[in-house]
């Protein structure tokens, strides 16, 4: 009896196409959904990546092993100071009484930006 080695369909040989193709549903996924923020947190969202795109960089905080709270917390107050600049000067100024949810939304929104450019730097691609 002759012994043969086991010969894997094309298809199973190379699985890394599929990987993508579900890498790129999530991200579209992602991408509808954040469509669906309301408009005030989608408008943030926007400045806040733009302002996160000046510490991703290697070796920046946002990849430490434990990002220490006090920073994260502390990125967040002056993001959220900078968007309120450029919301004054966008003529759309945000009244004193709103300023701690305002904090609360861009403290949130940096968390989940951070955790979404880790995974794309750890994996080299996006996971969420």
């Amino acid at each position: 009896m002759e012994h043969r080695p086991k010969i894997l369909p094309f298809y199973m040989s190379y699985p890394l196409p599929l990987f993508w193709e579900e890498e790129d549903t999530a991200m579209r996924d992602l991408e509808y959904l954040q469509e669906m923020y309301p408009k005030e947190a989608g408008r943030f969202r926007r400045k806040l990546e733009r302002l996160l795109d000046r510490l991703d960089y290697a070796g920046s905080v946002i990849y430490d092993e434990y990002p220490d709270r006090l920073t994260v917390y502390k990125m967040a107050d002056d993001m959220t100071a900078a968007i309120c600049r450029e919301e004054k000067e966008d003529g759309r100024e945000i009244a004193a009484e709103k300023l701690p949810e305002i904090k609360e939304l861009v403290h949130v929104l940096l968390c989940h930006e951070i955790y979404r450019r880790r995974r794309r730097r750890k994996d080299g691609i996006l996971k969420f």
